[in-house]
């Protein structure tokens, strides 16, 4: 290998660490109910619809008028709020689910805030970054998710809980993010957080008008002779012999934290089911094996939770590869004959297109930069892997990170065109275990992530990851279109009946384009980078379009990926905003705010061994909001211009007390002082490097 490429390597393995035709489809309404074939006035589901297809029947707004469009209203969110989700809309009010499960109800046209409702969440831990994602509707009530595992039902009207009930056991570091999804008069609810702590996947089923439980289905085995206090499913015991090792020690993971989607025509639930805990598969399952359910799309009998069918999609994953990504029902014309299929994009890089019926797979192709695996075998619908890609001599660059090609934010499929458009990342990661033995691994701390690699913070490239928008055709699986840009983390996807798409992204626009041939219609400046879905919804003849715009989540790990855009949480923006034809509201004039200077402890000297031992705490422990190598992305404050950070007491009364708890800053009781001390010692470093490449900079623009 060359100096330049042995250098590039390093810099991405120290960066990212252990993560990381138009020939138009003959289509069919997939399933009714609630707009199998999209939404139509209310926009009252996550997807808008059973078929989670993110596609609007409206065509009041074409690609003809768009350019048209413009603000009717605005809502600035309070901060630090995370503002990730995808907005409801049923009978003219606006519902939004911001921060740790902030609940909001608007007049939908006026932008009037009605009512609010704050749940109380507290010790979020490491699990706060992330943000709520969705909530749902039934019946004049919102049902929304906690960051503590709670499931609320909430009186549309009031804002005034209906009934609660606690979905995860006592002391788990579960939480939920992912929307709730209504079926028939049932709710269903995953998790997440199987990255941290020892955690076994599960969803549950309630009653929507009482949340009484019916039924529970796990996701992986559990302890072999152990029961687990639900009616036994033989498919898990068939499951447990795709295990080796004692897994349950670690948990196992596999939680299904985003993709759930309900089929009114078969009657039965898919499930996108997470990645392994610990990833490395060297750690959790010693002598390999598929590690049945992980990685897979489940198929589950709606009445009574029991298996139906599994595809899965990474046998014995070890790279964050999960298959949580939304799910798509679709009947598509393929070979001349409909097929009832299912399409996702889970993070592995390939499109598939799987019959509904059978669990079968019909066909699978790369969407991306994809080195783990060459081709997916249609014949055992396994992938066809790179050896190398496993990291054999403890070590390997691999596309895509755990990023994914397509991570959590929604894909969207309109029947018009029959086109899928895809939010993708390119970006590569670096999977290292060396030195690290399986029988003597243990959890990095308390707070961390069940990784099973060697983690260290340092600088990201700016120009080391990109994202796109694909325009994918499922039928002859091909790319139509696409648009490139520079953020690694950009927003869901909408599409409409008038020939639209829009998308925001982490430069901070909101946009249209044309969902045909992908050409820019029209451009809204919302001065914030975003990562959620839009809607759209119609009131008094009026179509709109809303979304809640805000960054941060999981998109600001890699901080200076996302910093380059400016963003920081405790400057930026985070807002609704709601848009109309002919309409021409402004948003607030911005402030204009310096950025705080980086920090200085005159005379502190830093100890290289407590130095190491801080850097690979923060690594585990600080990275998922405060950003990789203390550079903040947007989700949490900028520790290296942080003064409490020169203020040692005051920094172990802030973690110890939990100060600031109600702001989402989580309580760490048990650090230790030596903890502390190491990783203050480490931000203190990198402070440091960060002013003198500052003063470098500043230096060199000079004439």
């Amino acid at each position: 290998m060359t100096h330049e490429g042995r250098r590039l390597r390093g810099m991405i393995a120290s960066a990212l660490g252990a993560f990381m035709l138009v020939v138009l489809a003959a289509c069919s309404g997939s399933p009714g109910g609630k707009g199998g074939e999209g939404a139509g006035d209310d926009w009252s589901s996550y997807g808008g619809g059973d078929a989670e297809w993110h596609y609007s029947r409206l065509d009041e707004i074409t690609d003809g008028n768009v350019d048209r469009l413009g603000l009717v209203w605005s809502w600035d969110i309070p901060s630090p709020e995370l503002a990730v989700s995808v907005p409801l809309a049923v009978g003219g009010k606006l519902y939004t689910a911001t921060g740790y499960s902030q609940l909001r109800s608007f007049d939908a046209t006026s932008g009037k805030l009605l009512w609010e409702y704050d749940p109380k969440v507290t010790g979020v831990r490491m699990r706060g970054g992330w943000g709520t994602r969705g909530i749902a509707w039934w019946q004049g009530h919102v049902l929304m998710g906690t960051a503590d595992g709670r499931l609320i039902s909430i009186d549309a009207e009031t804002g005034k809980p209906a009934w609660t009930v606690q979905t995860i056991p006592e002391g788990s570091s579960l939480f939920i993010a992912g929307a709730p999804r209504v079926f028939g008069d049932k709710v269903i609810v995953g998790n997440g957080g199987g990255d941290f702590g020892i955690n076994r996947g599960f969803v549950t089923a309630f009653d929507a008008a009482t949340g009484k439980k019916l039924w529970k289905f796990w996701i992986i085995p559990g302890k072999p002779g152990v029961k687990d206090g639900e009616v036994s499913d033989p498919q898990m015991e068939l499951a447990a012999k795709t295990w080796n090792g004692e897994w349950w020690k670690w948990g196992g993971g596999g939680t299904v934290w985003n993709a759930i989607t309900y089929d009114p025509e078969l009657d039965r639930l898919y499930l996108g089911t997470g990645n392994g805990a610990p990833w490395n598969q060297r750690v959790r399952s010693p002598g390999g094996g598929d590690n049945l359910y992980l990685c897979s799309i489940l198929a589950l009998d709606a009445k009574t939770g029991k298996y139906v069918w599994h595809y899965q999609v990474n046998p014995g994953e070890t790279w964050d590869y999960n298959a949580a990504m939304d799910i798509q029902l679709a009947t598509l014309k393929i070979d001349g004959k409909p097929r009832k299929v299912l399409m996702q994009a889970p993070k592995s890089g390939f499109f598939y297109v799987i019959d509904r019926e059978t669990g079968k797979l019909i066909s699978a192709e790369k969407i991306g930069k994809v080195s783990w695996a060459s081709r997916i075998d249609l014949k055992t619908g396994r992938p066809v892997e790179n050896p190398e890609a496993r990291y054999p001599d403890g070590h390997a660059v691999v596309w895509p990170s755990a990023y994914g090609v397509h991570g959590w934010q929604a894909m969207a499929f309109n029947p018009g065109t029959g086109l899928v458009y895809i939010p993708t990342v390119s970006l590569p990661g670096v999977f290292d275990d060396r030195g690290i033995d399986p029988k003597h691994y243990t959890l990095p701390n308390r707070y961390g992530l069940s990784s099973g690699h060697n983690s260290r913070g340092a600088d990201v490239p700016e120009d080391a990851g990109s994202g796109g928008l694909l325009a994918w055709n499922p039928v002859t699986q091909k790319k139509v279109w696409e648009q490139k840009f520079r953020g690694h983390y950009n927003g869901g996807v909408l599409t409409t009946a008038g020939n639209l798409v829009f998308q925001g992204n982490a430069d901070g626009e909101f946009v249209a384009y044309a969902a045909d041939s992908g050409k820019v219609l029209w451009r809204f400046a919302a001065e914030v980078g975003i990562i959620g879905a839009p809607i759209s919804f119609r009131v008094g003849g009026r179509q709109y379009i809303a979304l809640v715009a805000g960054f941060g989540g999981s998109g600001g790990i890699a901080g200076d990926l996302s910093r380059k855009f400016g963003w920081d949480a405790r400057l930026q923006k985070r807002r609704v905003l709601v848009f109309a034809l002919d309409r021409n509201a402004k948003l607030p004039a911005p402030e204009k705010v310096a950025d705080a200077p980086f920090i200085e402890v005159p005379g502190f000297t830093i100890d290289p061994a407590v130095l190491e031992k801080g850097n690979i705490l923060y690594s585990h422990t600080c990275y998922a909001c405060h950003g990789m190598g203390a550079v903040a992305g947007g989700t949490a404050p900028e520790l290296r211009r942080s003064a409490i950070m020169a203020d040692l007491p005051a920094l172990t009364r802030l973690l110890r007390e939990g100060q600031l708890e109600a702001s989402g800053m989580p309580k760490f009781a048990d650090l230790s002082d030596a903890e502390i001390a190491g990783i203050r010692s480490y931000v203190i470093m990198r402070a440091r490097e960060g002013a003198a490449k500052a003063a470098a900079g500043a230096k060199a623009a000079k004439p």
